[in-house]
Order: structure tokens, then sequence, then C-alpha cells
């Protein structure tokens, strides 16, 4: 016998054992067990034939390799033995590779099947007929119980061979839930029996909406679309689910984001439509109304919920859910008289303890979208926290279970990539460095308070993904990062490690033929002032096996890249193109970047209001550093503004003449963001008494949006002073670079 040996990170690398998510320890040693058509899986106890069925499944179809199975209580040298072990706990495993054989010990099944997802990610990734595994001693056991994937099938749906797919991949990720997003205004997925208007009007809309939710004019497709899973499915897709230890949450939107059945039901709304199955995106008006009708609608659908499925929990939603219907019922009122509720928010608080106390009784567990938490939640609801980390902070102070799932980290449907390619998504930008920078429990918190923090989930909604290669290419890689989050110990988590290890990983999904992203190997740029002469941009990526080479010459033909090995200084407007090269082929997509240098670049700002911490990019220089946001917008280049105004003063450096500040706004009324009311400039020679030279109002503005350009007469001023009214004090200001001529 050999004796095993720590290795660092990097010394793994070397091994070419590129392990996500990474497990707890690590041991390794020299030599190869070789897997061929005489090994023999011996296992210990017929509880985890089916994880045996699934690794032998895999290896056959992959290799073409047929495995001999045995049932047997004793261990045998030169083949795979996979025994439970009742000192482990559930998910713990212990996976050995030495030479005489391969051994795993795990608690219980779950372990068993984490342990061969393991072993599977050891194996070649080349159809060959003796698959090579490195002698190893891996300890491991995941850092969180709920480790969740999302998947919105309302707006667009998705055959049931697509559903179990996607299971797939959470289990390749030892992920363990799948939280499936079966109602919404758009559609209605599942087979209520009771309910057959359900299936026959709410699963099918009438044409759907093209382009992004805030172009205007706003036009429509008149392709009949939809679809609904059977209840046979459903049972049929939670075996497949059972078998690969992922536990299906399904939700039921309520009481918002109902106008798929009420426009089957429409008595169950207030005003009692009629309606249609919804056509675009956004938030609706028409909402359930509370009354007993309602609810025994409500409870019946649960009932045949609860029947197909056996996981501890149900989502009913909570969010986003307007009260100008209930405002206007008078139903409602009486109820609020009734209940002695203070408003319409106390209202949404009844309804939701209702129907959460209703899942009590049939011994299931409500999970709601944070908003429930605000309107005052009297039940034992899980909370899902993704309006940032504030709704799932106070729910674990207040006692309960939380699974953080914000939007800055968590949402797979925004851009992962800076570099456009003409598909639209639904804003933001989520690369997969932040993913990776993703803590689920907040520093706030203490020891007690921290254990209701149970884990996270990544969200796919589905607006503007239309297909199943779109979803594959939102989802990788980002999820291998939120994997890694979920499951290996804080500790040990090195995004460094993670990116060489992940272009490794690449080729296993390569060899599965996954499409997934390239936007890893994106290059992105950094820019801070060169004192009072222009910008120094720095290029990056985070990919580190290859070379930058770049042009300033963008508009050139001849393309004369040079190798990047040093800060470029630029002191006037001009392209930048580059490219990553690992020696065969370029990476990912080539960078282009424009900048605009005028008189405000690199110069000292000072805003009176913060942008809001979400929307700060690089604070107040990104407001002067040459970049002009691009349409559709992504955060990184703008900064937001909720509820207040934009009140920035520029330095100039020096006395010089000036003629027209541009303003770059942005206007994206579903994310409720809107156009200044008010732009005013004013200039001062001294810093300390300001003279307004330029005043536009919305009218104005609204015409001249995205860039506004305000032109006065030429002046002399050393400081520019630029005003920018918010629209609404709840409503948010989106401002990008400001250009001074």
């Amino acid at each position: 016998m050999f004796a095993f040996v720590q290795m660092s990170n990097a010394q793994v690398l070397t091994q070419e054992i590129p392990l996500i998510p990474a497990p707890e320890s690590i041991h390794f040693s020299n030599g190869v067990f070789l897997i061929t058509s005489s090994t023999v899986i011996n296992f210990n106890d017929k509880e985890i034939s089916s994880d045996i069925d699934f690794f032998y499944n895999y290896v056959n179809k992959m290799y073409n390799l047929q495995l001999i199975t045995n049932l047997s209580s004793e261990k045998r040298d030169q083949q795979i033995n996979i025994f439970l072990s009742p000192n482990l706990d559930s998910d713990v495993y212990q996976l050995t590779v030495d030479s005489n054989g391969i051994f795993i010990n795990a608690g219980k099944n779950a372990g068993v099947f984490y342990a061969l997802q393991t072993l599977i990610k050891l194996l070649p990734v080349t159809n060959v007929k003796e698959l090579s595994v490195p002698y190893l001693l891996i300890n491991d056991k995941p850092r969180f119980n709920y480790r969740g994937m999302h998947l919105d099938v309302s707006r667009h749906f998705y055959p049931v061979a697509f559903i179990k797919k996607y299971l797939d991949y959470l289990a390749m990720y030892k992920f363990n839930y799948f939280h499936w997003h079966l109602t919404d205004d758009q559609g209605w997925r599942i087979e209520i029996k009771k309910y057959p208007l359900l299936q026959k009007i709410s699963a099918w809309r009438n044409g759907t909406r093209f382009g992004h939710l805030s172009d205007q004019p706003v036009e429509y497709d008149s392709l009949l679309y939809g679809g609904f899973y059977t209840q046979e499915e459903i049972k049929e897709i939670i075996q497949y689910a059972t078998l690969r230890h992922i536990t299906i949450i399904p939700e039921i939107e309520m009481p918002g984001h109902a106008l798929a059945a009420l426009a089957a039901y429409p008595e169950l709304s207030c005003n009692r439509g009629p309606f249609e199955v919804g056509r675009t995106w956004g938030v609706f008006k028409d909402v359930f109304c509370p009354r007993e009708e309602t609810f025994i609608f409500l409870q019946n659908v649960l009932d045949e919920v609860i029947e197909l499925f056996p996981g501890k929990y149900i989502h009913i939603g909570g969010d986003e859910c307007p009260k100008d219907r209930w405002e206007n019922c008078s139903s409602c009122q009486a109820l609020i008289k009734k209940e002695n509720l203070d408003n319409e928010n106390g209202l949404q608080r009844y309804f939701t303890n209702r129907i959460a106390t209703y899942l009590r009784i049939k011994n299931k567990t409500a999970i709601g979208w944070d908003e429930i938490l605000e309107k005052g939640l009297d039940s034992d609801a899980l909370i899902m926290s993704y309006r940032g980390y504030k709704g799932g902070t106070d729910a674990a102070i207040n006692g309960h279970d939380v699974v953080m799932s914000p939007a800055s980290h968590c949402y797979f449907d925004l851009y992962q990539s800076r570099i456009s390619d003409g598909r639209i998504a639904i804003g933001g930008y989520l690369p997969i460095d932040q993913v990776y920078s993703f803590e689920p429990v907040p520093d706030i918190l203490n020891e007690k308070q921290s254990k209701h923090i149970i884990g996270a989930q990544g969200n796919v909604w589905t607006e503007y993904i239309k297909d199943e290669a779109r979803v594959e290419e939102m989802i990788f890689p980002r999820m291998a990062a939120l994997s890694e989050v979920l499951w290996s110990p804080k500790k040990n988590r090195d995004f460094s490690n993670f990116s060489l290890r992940l272009t490794e990983h690449f080729k296993f999904l390569d060899f599965l033929k996954i499409n997934y992203s390239t936007a890893f190997y994106d290059i992105s740029s950094r820019v801070s002032p060169n004192g009072n002469n222009g910008v120094i941009i720095e290029l990056f990526s985070n990919y580190t096996n290859g070379d930058i080479y770049y042009t300033l010459n963008a508009g050139d033909t001849s393309r004369n890249y040079i190798l990047y090995d040093e800060k470029i200084v630029i002191d006037h407007s001009l392209g930048i193109q580059a490219f990553v090269f690992d020696g065969e082929k370029i990476k990912g997509k080539v960078f282009s970047q424009l900048f605009n240098i005028n008189k405000a670049t690199g110069k000292e700002i000072n805003l009176v209001n913060q942008p809001h911490a979400e929307y700060n990019n690089d604070g107040s220089f990104s407001l002067v550093n040459g970049v002009i946001g691009n349409l559709p917008w992504i955060p990184s280049e703008w900064l937001g503004f909720s509820g207040k105004d934009l009140d920035a003063t520029i330095d100039l450096g020096k006395l010089q003449s000036v003629s027209s500040v541009e303003i770059n706004v942005l206007k994206d009324e579903a994310g409720k963001i809107f156009l200044p009311k008010e732009i005013k400039i004013s200039v001062s020679d001294a810093g300390n008494v300001f003279k307004e030279v330029g005043d536009l109002g919305l009218q104005s503005i609204n015409k001249l949006s995205p860039k506004i350009r305000i032109q006065f007469p030429e002046t002399r001023a050393r400081w520019i002073k630029v005003f920018a009214q918010n629209d609404n004090g709840k409503d948010w200001l989106f401002v990008n670079e400001i250009v001074v001529e």
C-alpha cells in the first residue's frame, strides 16, 4: 500500500482533475486504475441499485462499455466497490482509487450518487475502451442542505424530454432541488383535473410579444403558443428526479401573476373579466380576489398538486401583486373590515397566511418570494429572497428558514457577456465571476441566525429564452460556479483556481454535447483617470492561458494587432479591438470598445447623491470614463439612482470654453426606470457660484433620449454642474457618460 499525499490546488490541476464542484478534501498518489469491460461493480445493498444503474448506463452510453454488476457484502480487489456505511451521514462519501481498485463508502443513497457523479468527472472525455482513473482519496460532503435551480416554463414551454435533461444537469453538479415555475400570467402548465379549462384555455396564449418589453411600438406575432404537462407526465418527471436525488418544488403563483388562470375562470377576479392569457411580459393588475370561491379553487388545485409532489415544499409565489383591483373591490374592502386588517397589504398577509395554514394542515410547508415577509407573516413559510439580501436577512433574524436567491448573483436570465451578439436578454449583467463571489450567509447574522440560511438557488426566467439550446447557454457555465458556492467549503473557494478547472471542464461539456456560453473568455476593460490627460485602459480576461492581442485602429481593415503587455494610455477618441489567443485559436468573442475623449473625460467629478449600491459600477468616475453605455443596457455601464436626483459637478482642471453638455439617460418602464423630469446645466469659473446655461423639460428629453444634448452660448468655465431630476421618488434614474464640448 502506498501513501496518499495532500496536494495544493495548483498541483491538483497538474493532474488534470477538473472537479466541479470541488470536494472538501482531495489527496493524490501516482498511478491510475483502469476500468475495462471485465470490471465488476460490487455493491452491498439493493437500496443503491438505482444509483449503480445510473453509473452503469452512463458508461454504456458514453463509452459503449458494459460493466458487470454484483450484489455482495464482500469487497473485491481490482473492482469498483460501493458500500453503504452506517457510520457516515446521508450525503457524506469517501472515494478511494488505488492499486487495489475503486472504493466508495457513503452514508446513504445520496452519498453514493454524489460519489458516482465525482467518479464520472474523473473519467476520460474521449471515446476509449479502457477508462483510466487517477489514484486519489476524496472525502466530501455538501456545505448547504438546499442547493437549488429554478426553471420558468410559463413564459416559454419545454417538453418532458428537456425537463429530464435539465434534471440531469442539476444532478451533474449535485443540486438537490428543482423549483418548477408552473403557472404565471403567460401560461398555466400543470393539468388540474377538477378544472379542465386550465388546460383548454389557460395553457395557451394567442400570440407573443416581439422584441424586448421596453421596445416601442409594441408588436405581437399571431401564433397560438403553449402547452401543459399531464399528471402522468409529471409523475414520470418526479420519478426521474427522485432517482437523481432531486426534490421538485412546484410553484403555483398567487395572488398575483394569475392572469392565465383568470382567463379560464374570470369569476375568481375582482371585476370578473373577461381576460386573455398574457401575450406580453411584466406585471398585470388583475389578480386573484380573496373571496371564498377563490380559496376553494386554490385549495382544490393545491390538493391535486400535493397528491402529485411528494416533497415537503409547495411554492405559492407572493411576488409583484398589484393592489389596484383590491382597492376598488367592495368584497375586498369588506374583508379588510371584517378581519380588522390595516389595508390591502394586510389583505395579502391574510391571503398568504390562509394558504400557508392550509398547506401546513396537509403536512406541507409554503415557500414564498420575499414580498410575503414585508406584508407581515404569521406562518412558518420559508422565504426565498430575490430582491437582494435584506429580505432573507430579516427573515433569518425573525426565525424563518431562508433560501437566498438575489438577482445580483443568481438570475441566470441576465446577460453574461458585455459583448452583444444581437440576441436579447431581460437586462442586467451577471458574469461567472460574480456568481462565484456569491456568499449566501450575510455577515450581519450571528451563528444561530445563520443556521436559518439553508441554501441558495439559481433562477432561470424565460421571457427571452425561447428554446432549449438557449436555456443551456444561459445556465452553463454559471451553474457550475453556483454549484461550488453551495457544495464546497467556503474556505476552499478561489476563483483563479476555479477558472483553471473550468477550462478543463469545458472539455467535459463538449463531450456531453452541451451548448454553453463562451463569455468566460471575454475580454473586459478597466478604465482609470490619467491625471488631467485622458484615461488609462487595462484589458483582462478570466482565461489566463492565452495572450491578449489588440489594435487601436478599430476601423482599420488591416487589423494590425499587437500583444497586450502593459496599460494603454488614451488621450483622444478612438476604438479598441482585442481578442484572447491561446496559440491555436481565438477564444471567445472579439472585444470592441469606442472611447469618446472630451473635456470631461478622466476629470474629477463629485456627486451630491450616491448611486444605489447594486448599480454603482465604478462610482462617479463611470460618468467621465469615455465609455458610452450601449443598448440593450447592462448595469456595469450605468449608475442607478433609486428615488434620487443626479447632482454632479465636474472639475475640468482649468478655465476653458464650453458650449454643450451631453448626458446619457435610460428609459425602461418595465424595470421602473424613467427619464428625468428636467435637466439643468450650470457653469462656474470659481467653483462657488454657478450660472444656469441650459435647461430641458421632460417633453424635450423624451424626444432626444437616450443621448440628451444641451447646447448653450459658448462660455468660459472650469466647473460644470449637471442636475437631472428623478421623475418619481420611488423610481429609478439611470445615467451614463457626461460629454462636455
